[in-house]
Parts: C-alpha cells; structure tokens; sequence
C-alpha cells in the first residue's frame, strides 16, 4: 500500500551492528514543488557521532564509509535501480544499477542539495533531489524507496540502519528493503521516454 506523504519513519539498527553513539533515526519524506523529494534525516545520538568535517559541496565516492544519509529508488517491478548518497560535508554521490549490485553507466543529472547542522544531541540532514533525478515512473507503477543511513562512532565503528533488514548481514541493495511505496501524483508521473 502506498505511503501518504508527508511521511515520517523511524529506522533500525542491523543487530549485527548494534547502534552505539546514535539511539534513533528518523526520516521524513515529502514531495518538493517540482515533484522531486524533499528528505529530512534525523540522528539522535549521544555526542560520540563521528561527522565528516564541511567540504565544498559536490560529488564523491566512498561517503557509505563514514556517517552518510542515503536513499535507493526504484520503479517498482523494474530491476534498474539509483543510490544516492548525501554526506554531512556537503558531498553528494548518485550510483546507477541495472540489477542486484550491477553497475549501469551513470546518468548526467542535476546535483541534489544537502544541508546540515548538528545541535549537540543531533544531526539535522536535508537532501532535495529534483524531479529530473528520479527515474520516470509509468503512471499506475509506483516508486519505491530504501531510506537508510551509516552512522560512524567516535571509535570508527559502523552500524547501518534501514526501514527493513532482510538479510543476517546489513546490504542496502537488497529490493527487499526496498520498503516505502509512492503513488506520486499525476502531475509528477513522467513516461519513459
């Protein structure tokens, strides 16, 4: 059944990693004006939270190695599948997939913006992605979403934190976690071209 939106959910530690320095996360989902999504990631934690320090905003690659906020969207019943990932820097990454873990050649698309602060006792992370990054949703499919992030411990140990955690080892690639349906609007709905 697709999610109402605005959408607020929590998500849970992989119990092969048990959380230490964060004790909730919590994502809201909403649509931006354009049709894209608007995504609010919350770390709760207890002050030993490792965040990367500010850097010029811009694509990176190897942010899931430190704290990192990401989103998997796919178009529900395709095998073709984008990861992005939003950094606390300021860096962003996008990765496109044909399949489970199967590269695709990366698509030119606009960059997202991402936004944070950290009060203390948590860690605030913005992401907008543009309508024209998503994949084009056929009208009658639904798009769905694995929101996940990667919280680094002053110790440098990670714990990964999901909607849903269908495998004994933590793999955010994994459909099945893949876990929050979105009827988006006639207005955002774009066939393939």
């Amino acid at each position: 059944m697709p999610a109402r939106l605005p959408a607020c959910l929590s998500l849970q530690p992989h119990p092969a990693n048990p959380a230490t320095a964060v004790d909730a996360v919590a994502v809201s989902v909403d649509l931006g004006a354009d049709g894209g999504l608007q995504l609010r990631y919350t770390l709760s934690h207890d002050g030993r939270l490792r965040i990367p320090p500010a850097r010029p905003p811009g694509a990176a690659d190897g942010l899931w190695a430190h704290t990192c906020c990401e989103v998997f969207v796919a178009v529900a019943g395709d095998t073709a599948y984008r990861e992005f990932n939003f950094s606390p820097s300021g860096q962003w990454a996008v990765y496109d997939f044909a399949d489970y873990r199967r590269r695709a050649p990366d698509t030119a698309l606009p960059p997202p913006r991402v936004d944070s602060h950290d009060d203390g006792t948590a860690l605030h992370l913005s992401a907008t992605l543009p309508a024209t990054a998503l994949p084009a949703v056929p009208r009658g499919r639904l798009l769905m979403l694995g929101l996940s992030v990667v919280s680094e411990d002053a110790d440098g140990a990670l714990q990964y934190w999901a909607l849903r955690h269908p495998t004994a080892q933590a793999d955010f690639h994994d459909r099945r976690s893949f876990a929050l349906a979105l009827a988006l609007p006639a207005a955002t709905t774009r066939e393939h071209a």
